[in-house]
Formats: C-alpha cells, structure tokens, sequence
C-alpha cells in the first residue's frame, strides 16, 4: 500500500451558541492518500494566533508525514514526537500533532474499510450515557434550573456545566449564589440525573472556598466538580481531597501522556478529562486509558469543538470501560451539525457507536470552505 500523498491545515472558525455566541477557532486537517482516499484530523487551536501556529506546523511537518504509511499510526506518531523533540512538549506543538494523528486514524480506517473503534478493539459496554455539556449564561437563577431541566428532558442521562463563562450568570464568584444555583438544578432535574460542575479559568478558587463550596454542593448530590483549583495544584487537590466527598477531575489542559502520568501519580484526580484535539492525538489518548484503568480511575473525553474531534472521542469512550459518559452540547451548531453529513447524536439519552469506516463522519467541504479564514 502508498502512502500520503498530501497534507493541509485549513484554520476555520464558526459562531458558537453554546459559548454565549463566541466565535471559536480550529485548524482541520486534511490528510489525501496516493489512491485519493481523504482523513480528517481536528486541532483545537481555540484562538486565531494559535490556528496560525498549527498552520505553520503542519507546513513543515509536512516532510514526515507525506509518503508515510497511513496503516502505521502508531509509528508517524512517534515519528512526529521524534521531530518535534526541541518545541514539542506541549502547547501548539502538541495541538498540530493531535490534529494529524486523528486524521491518520481516520485514513486508516477507510483504507481498510474498518472503523476507528474496531481499530481500537473494538467497544467493551453494552451502552454509552449521554449528558449534556453546557455553560451558565443568564442571571435568573430560575431560568438556568428550567434550562438545565429541558435540556436534561430529552433523556439526556445528565447534565455538566461550567461556571464563570461569558454572559450575566456569574456563578463561581459568591457561595451563596453557587450554592442555591445548584440546590435549584439539582430540585429541577430531579434526583436521578448526574450532575457537575467545571469551573472555568476565571473562576477558580483557593483551598478553603474550594472545601467550603463542594461541602454544601454535596447536599445536592453534585458527582464531580472540574478544576476548582485550576489544572494542577497536587497539594492543594490533596487538602482539598481529604476534606470532601466530591470527586474531583481535571486534565484537559494537559498537552500529552507526561501531563496524565503527573496527574495519575499525585493521586489526586478521580475523572481524568482528555482533549484528543490538543494533547497529541487519538494515539495519546489510547495510550492515556490503559494509565488509567491501570491506576483505577475515571476518564472523561472532550468533545466540545467540532464533530471530527467529537468522532475520536466517540470512539475511544466506547472502546474502554473508564469513559463512562459522553458530553454533547445542548445548543445545535455548525461545527457538529453542519460540518458532517450525519452529525454525531444521541437516541435517548445514549450515544451510538460510531457507524462507517474511519472516524465514521463524512466532512462536507463546502462547509469547510464556508468558514475557511485567512491562515
């Protein structure tokens, strides 16, 4: 079999309803095999000055990964890992490999005509829960528990949302506030319905108001709460561990499996998150679940950029038992909606697994060249 005939980063950028209309950023990768077979990879780039980076990545990674054999994932990884030794220990470096690395899965699989997750080994549960991943915009405490009720009313299994994101919410600054924002979510979802909260980078709290807020949060039934020290603070997650119930999970803004062996030695995170999109790939991520399972913990896959890196997720969570849900947004939008020709969504409540050779999503390119910027 050939290999590689091409590469090209195309940074695209869509208005995101989920993230109070922000317009959110990311580089696509297109992968073109000697026979015209495509696979798509995602970088989650996030802001445009990162988008330009990854493009200028891929451009001189380019000599690695063209003529490489599409079927040797696990080698062009390491090759790119090798290339990159002198900038590559996180950050944008990291970023550009993700998005090659799942585009090389996904050419893979259709070359061989095989899904990504059989590929993987195949699934090893019977169902996928899904819940929904949203952020707290509006000010009325009563409108946001309504909203996390209808959004939890479509079987939705339950229900993740962040604190301290753009619009007139303002959870995550006053404990009073906080504390009767989820006595009202957990009153209006009812009992039955899983129930988190991720604190985002502008809210996050020291020690003592950590302790003080996920005490009275457990009153509520609250399953995990998500970086309320930040990414990695060991001492502080150790006291803060000691000192409640709560699960507490972070990880997301690691850059590769040296981060998650950090975070899985410290003994301090219960739900390891991992980005495929920003920390080295779906081969990074296969390599993380093993870690995990190894050390007896939860892991939990982001999906909330476009449905390429929600298609690697997808399949990873079903091929492990430590991903034990799956996060959609509640919101429609064009990056999971518009960009495939079938979008990736749950049946009641549950997802499916992925369906087709590769990742299992079709990329629609006139969709791509609709929101193409300038790189």
């Amino acid at each position: 079999m050939s290999g590689v005939a091409s590469i090209e980063a195309i940074p695209i950028g869509y208005e995101e309803p989920n993230d109070h209309g922000r317009i959110r950023h990311v580089t696509l990768i297109k992968l073109v095999h000697d026979d015209g077979a495509v696979g798509w990879g995602e970088s989650v780039t996030y802001w445009p000055e990162a988008s330009r980076a990854v493009v200028a990545l891929v451009d001189g990674l380019r000599e690695v990964v063209v003529g490489a054999d599409p079927l040797d994932t696990e080698g062009t990884w390491r090759a790119l890992r090798k290339h990159m030794w002198w900038y590559g220990n996180g950050g944008v470096a990291s970023i550009a490999l993700a998005g090659i690395d799942i585009a090389m899965w996904d050419l893979k699989g259709k070359l061989l005509d095989t899904r990504v997750l059989d590929l993987l080994g195949g699934p090893v549960k019977d169902e996928l829960p899904a819940i929904a991943s949203g952020h707290a915009a509006k000010a009325d405490l009563g409108a946001l528990a309504e909203e996390a009720a209808a959004w939890t009313a479509t079987g939705l299994h339950g229900m993740k949302i962040g604190f301290g994101k753009r619009g007139e919410a303002r959870l995550g600054y006053e404990h009073d506030r906080d504390v009767e924002y989820v006595r009202r979510v957990r009153e209006a979802m009812g009992p039955d319905k899983s129930f988190m909260v991720d604190l985002g980078v502008n809210t996050q709290w020291n020690v003592s108001e950590a302790v003080r807020r996920i005490r009275a949060f457990e009153e509520h039934a609250v399953d995990w709460v998500e970086e309320p020290l930040g990414h990695f603070d060991p001492d502080g997650y150790r006291e803060l561990r000691a000192k409640t119930q709560t699960k507490i999970a972070y990880g997301e803004k690691e850059f590769g499996l040296e981060g998650v062996q950090r975070l899985l030695e410290s003994g301090t995170c219960d739900v390891l998150g991992f980005d495929p999109g920003r920390a080295e790939g779906l081969t990074a991520f296969r390599h993380a679940v093993t870690r995990v399972e190894a050390a007896r913990r939860e892991a939990n896959a982001h999906a909330w950029s476009t449905a390429i890196v929600s298609a690697a997720s997808l399949a990873i969570s079903w091929s492990t038992p430590v991903c034990r849900q799956f996060e959609v947004k509640p919101l429609r939008d064009v990056a999971q909606f518009e960009l495939v020709t079938e979008p990736l969504a749950h049946s009641g409540g549950f997802m499916p697994q992925p369906r087709g050779p590769g990742l299992g999503v079709e990329v629609r390119e006139d969709v791509v060249e609709r929101l193409r910027l300038d790189a």
